[in-house]
């Protein structure tokens, strides 16, 4: 079976540089707010190329810190991408907002830029951008909405570690962004962790109290916070594998490419790149209208796949409240897409015989 993603071999590369870490921390015995996570936050800033990173628990919350930091409450509305992952839409609905779904492009499945406008309205009070899949959301009309309508940019950026948009990487785009760092991520750890990126200072200190009960100072709580920090293992880990990240996003294009250039079966819709060196390719998306059968046919084959997702978060049981919402677009890419194996250690061969099987399905 080739695994849709072999978390074993890619941590495998790291296991001695891990080992050693683990073994510093254990020592330390400082195993919270240490060096770790100074170390790896300060590396991710430059990284992303903003001001500020502080890691927390995961990336809703890095989501619900950032919302819960600017004061938007009940009666705000947020205007958010149909088609993402739920989290983003708990982290707007657990601050008390409204969420404002907006159908994607079909063919990016990033947020639309021109239906944006037309959700504007006086309680809006920002734009949450999804760069789904591993590919900037196209930013240059947003911004000017933005300015326009004066309007937050948070960016949804769990999917797209080191994404460029016209030169910038993503967690740079807006006014706050966040990320997760869930081990199947880019930019895995060894668990549950997070950060936000941001360049306003004031912002930076503010979600910082916030994820630690509220406090700046020990026992001193100036909000009403939550406990969600990025503990010194998980740092140490994302720490090692941030200096391998481009390596590893090159790698991750080289397969990309490989599939774009070598899958001609009629019934498969591809993705689409805007920029073929600026995505990062989380995951490789197809579409078929025949996706579940397209599946069996591939897990008979010896190839696994997984569904990103199966249902929109408006018919989700959880938010039947906008069950009603007429979104075809949004709905049309959750009936269709599949995602292929695409990873840093998946072999060459393994990919040519995903390629064949794929030319060879009969839909």
């Amino acid at each position: 079976m080739i695994k849709f993603l072999d978390l074993l071999a890619i941590n495998a590369r790291f296991k001695n540089e891990i080992t050693a870490r683990f073994n510093a921390v254990n020592d330390s015995a400082r195993y919270l707010l240490g060096d770790e996570n100074t170390n790896f936050c300060k590396h991710f800033a430059e990284f992303c190329g903003t001001n500020y990173a502080l890691g927390c628990g995961n990336g809703l919350d890095a989501l619900r810190l950032i919302i819960q930091a600017y004061g938007f409450g009940k009666g705000d509305e947020i205007i958010v991408p149909a088609n993402t992952y739920i989290a983003t839409i708990l982290a707007i609905t657990q601050n008390g907002c409204t969420p404002v779904l907006v159908e994607p492009d079909i063919d990016t499945y990033c947020i639309d830029p021109n239906r944006i406008e037309e959700k504007i309205t006086e309680k809006t009070k920002a734009i949450l951008v999804v760069h789904l899949y591993g590919q900037a959301c196209d930013m240059e009309k947003i911004w000017e909405l933005a300015k326009k309508y004066r309007l937050k940019i948070i960016e949804d950026s769990a999917q797209a570690h080191g994404a460029y948009y016209q030169n910038k990487r993503v967690g740079n785009l807006g006014d706050a962004s966040g990320f997760s760092f869930y081990p199947g991520k880019n930019l895995g750890c060894l668990g549950d962790g997070g950060a936000i990126t941001c360049n306003d200072e004031e912002l930076y200190f503010k979600v910082k109290a916030i994820a630690n009960y509220g406090s700046h100072i020990k026992y001193h709580n100036i909000y009403k916070g939550i406990n969600s920090r990025l503990d010194e293992i998980q740092a140490a880990v994302l720490d090692i594998k941030l200096q391998y990240l481009d390596e590893d996003n090159e790698k991750r294009r080289a397969i990309a490419e490989k599939y774009l250039h070598s899958i001609h079966n009629p019934a498969i819709t591809l993705p689409h790149a805007r920029e073929k060196n600026a995505h990062v390719w989380h995951v490789f998306v197809v579409r078929s209208p025949k996706r579940d059968e397209l599946q069996a046919y591939l897990k008979e084959k010896g190839i696994e796949t997984i569904i990103h997702y199966p249902i929109p978060p408006h018919k989700q049981e959880a938010y039947k409240e906008y069950s009603a919402l007429s979104l075809p677009v949004t709905e049309k890419i959750h009936r269709e897409v599949l995602s292929l194996p695409i990873s840093p250690v998946l072999s060459e061969n393994e990919a040519e015989f995903i390629i064949e099987t794929l030319n060879n399905w009969k839909a």
